[in-house]
């Protein structure tokens, strides 16, 4: 494929109102497919472990390193973004893929495969900052939330359904043929797009900072990478790691604010003076955390405490997933027709009341009583997500967008590690205190659960508050002239 073809010229952004343009649907199908790999290994692990000789904390890594990439690269697709093509955006980010994914396919060691996974994330990475800007820049205004709950289906099921689809294909064969499915599905969602895709707006010629390049990945990876280290119970190490981390981004942010007065930022800052866009920023983060917490925490206590299989979990937990996917679209319909709070508020409340019930969790719930929870869990976020990822990008001007896609991609690895951190440290010390007066390890484990859901509920206490202080829609000119200092 020729540079000269990638970089036609951009045809106008223009798309019929009532129609999802062509080029959002071949980006969510792409995305939809990417993403659904951050979770396919989750049920591999047994598998792993047996195949290649490793432990299962070693194993983790394979998921723990996907996750540490995207925070690690998501902060430069901002400024990439700008400055090629939509469709040199797409070849780089489906062709990171597609090679990541052979090589795990065909990978004779677990440290080949976890840099076929590395590659995969990196092509991971720029895909969702890449389908939030194109989506920003072709659908108008009075169209996004429906297009938007197309796009919250791809984003949302695919991590859901990552674990079902994993149990089904692994009673079928060994866990290459993970990679040996999605690689040619992939390889035909390329072609397509990139015989369909068109350019979007110009790129744009600007230099890179590479302190800025190498800060962030240091920073967000070093975060990430610290609080997974929470897991193996190692405490000291994972606060110093974390803390090395913060004060790393903390240098990433300094030195943004000095290159904005130059006009070129890594990371352009100036979309948090926008004050809708971080308010959803928070709301985002915090009901993330708290998603991530729960979607670690059932897994752990179906297989653990009541004996299910992986796959007996997978189809468990994907009514909730399916439903949450499938409510997207009318979600993103109300949005246009009524607003965001109408949504949003009934969706945190809604988030709240079901990790509430989950710290009811006992040795005898019933199952239905389970899958009730996590299909509140999941429909109240599909609520939620769809009009906050609307109102917070549709609040910073249009040429702020690829900046605010990549901040607020960013900020969904880091808040998905912490949540997790958070769960299973909770989780682990209160489990390890009980155990210590002489309770038995399924009873303390309950316990710890049902206090790691405890902290979700309070977590979803703040997503109330933000939702809130949202607006009914987003309004990028009066907020323009109302920065938040």
């Amino acid at each position: 494929m020729s540079s000269q073809l990638l970089d036609s010229p951009a045809k106008p952004a223009a798309a019929a109102a009532g129609r999802t343009p062509p080029v959002i649907r071949l980006l969510v199908l792409a995305t939809f497919v990417v993403i659904l790999n951050e979770t396919i290994l989750i049920n591999a692990i047994p598998d792993l472990m047996g195949a290649l000789q490793i432990t299962a904390q070693t194993a983790q890594w394979l998921s723990t390193a996907f996750m540490l990439t995207m925070a690690a690269v998501i902060p430069i697709t901002g400024w990439f973004l700008q400055r090629v093509s939509t469709r040199s955006a797409y070849a780089t980010a489906m062709g990171l893929f597609l090679l990541g994914t052979a090589l795990a396919a065909a990978a004779p060691s677990f440290e080949v495969l976890l840099g076929a996974r590395i590659v995969q994330a990196s092509g991971t990475a720029v895909m969702m900052p890449l389908l939030m800007t194109t989506l920003m820049q072709v659908v108008p205004e009075s169209d996004r939330g429906r297009v938007m709950g197309n796009v919250t289906l791809a984003i949302s099921v695919a991590p859901a359904m990552g674990p079902a689809v994993s149990g089904l294909i692994l009673q079928l064969g060994s866990w290459r043929l993970l990679f040996a499915v999605v690689l040619p599905i992939a390889a035909l969602i390329t072609w397509r797009g990139l015989k369909q895709l068109q350019n979007v707006g110009e790129p744009e010629f600007s230099t890179i900072d590479w302190f800025s390049v190498l800060t962030a990945a240091a920073g967000f990876g070093g975060l990430v990478y610290g609080l997974s280290r929470f897991e193996g119970g190692d405490a000291g190490v994972a606060a110093a790691i974390v803390g090395a981390g913060l004060v790393t981004i903390a240098v990433f942010v300094l030195r943004q604010l000095r290159l904005q007065k130059r006009g070129v930022p890594l990371m352009d800052l100036r979309t948090l003076r926008h004050r809708t866009y971080t308010i959803a920023l928070i709301l985002m983060a915090v009901a993330f955390m708290a998603m991530l917490g729960s979607m670690i925490l059932l897994p752990l206590y179906l297989q653990n405490l009541r004996g299910l299989s992986a796959f007996e979990t997978g189809l468990l937990v994907m009514p909730g997933g399916l439903a949450m996917g499938l409510l997207g679209p009318t979600v993103g319909r109300l949005f246009d027709r009524f607003g965001g709070r109408v949504l949003v508020i009934p969706g945190a409340i809604g988030i709240m009341l079901s990790l509430a019930g989950f710290t009811q969790v006992t040795m005898t719930m019933p199952y239905w009583q389970l899958l009730g929870l996590h299909a509140l869990l999941m429909v109240s976020l599909a609520a939620t997500f769809t009009p906050v990822f609307t109102l917070g990008l549709g609040a910073v001007p249009s040429h702020l967008y690829s900046h605010g896609s990549s901040i607020l991609s960013t900020l969904q690895q880091v808040a998905a590690a912490i949540g997790t951190a958070l769960v299973i440290t909770v989780m682990s010390a209160r489990a390890d205190a009980l155990k210590s007066t002489g309770v038995t390890e399924a009873v303390a484990t309950l316990d710890g659960m049902r206090m790691a859901f405890v902290i979700g509920a309070a977590l979803s206490v703040v997503v109330i508050i933000a939702a809130l202080l949202l607006p009914a829609r987003a309004d990028s000119t009066s907020e323009a002239g109302h920065p938040v200092h």
